[in-house]
């Protein structure tokens, strides 16, 4: 794929890639590159884009959309966990069948699936369009 390679006066970009980040930046370069290697997993890229489209979900839920077997969804569920894309609730009331738990897509994980992955997905699109012989 060809990429933009003009540059304006002043925009050279750092010698550390580290050094695009803020000097408040709330997470490291090393953070930013787990959550985009997490989404490259088919299954737990296709658990963060049900919980950035539908919402919150429950693990039986998740377990019905994507026809995943429990063990295999909670490995994914931890990794998508650890790295911050997703966040889980528990209710603290006990019902019959104990705890319940839900998990959400954290603002990191709406960004890393709409900003990144679908991103590309869409700029294909686009790409595809400006250089479509066939239209003219």
């Amino acid at each position: 794929m060809v990429t933009d390679q003009t540059r304006t006066a002043g925009s050279d970009p750092p010698d550390d890639p580290g050094d695009l980040l803020p000097e408040d930046s709330v997470l490291t370069l090393e953070e930013y590159l787990d959550m985009h290697a997490a989404v490259g997993h088919r299954t737990r890229y296709e658990i963060l884009y049900r919980l950035v489209h539908g919402g919150e979900m429950s693990p039986k839920e998740l377990e019905a959309a994507l026809d995943v077997d429990n063990s295999t969804l909670h490995y994914h569920l931890n990794e998508l966990l650890d790295v911050g894309l997703v966040e889980k609730r528990q209710r603290t009331e006990r019902g019959q069948d104990g705890l319940y738990t839900y998990y959400r897509a954290t603002v990191f994980g709406e960004v890393t699936l709409t900003d990144g992955v679908e991103a590309l997905i869409r700029g294909e699109g686009e790409f595809d369009a400006m250089y479509d012989s066939s239209s003219s």
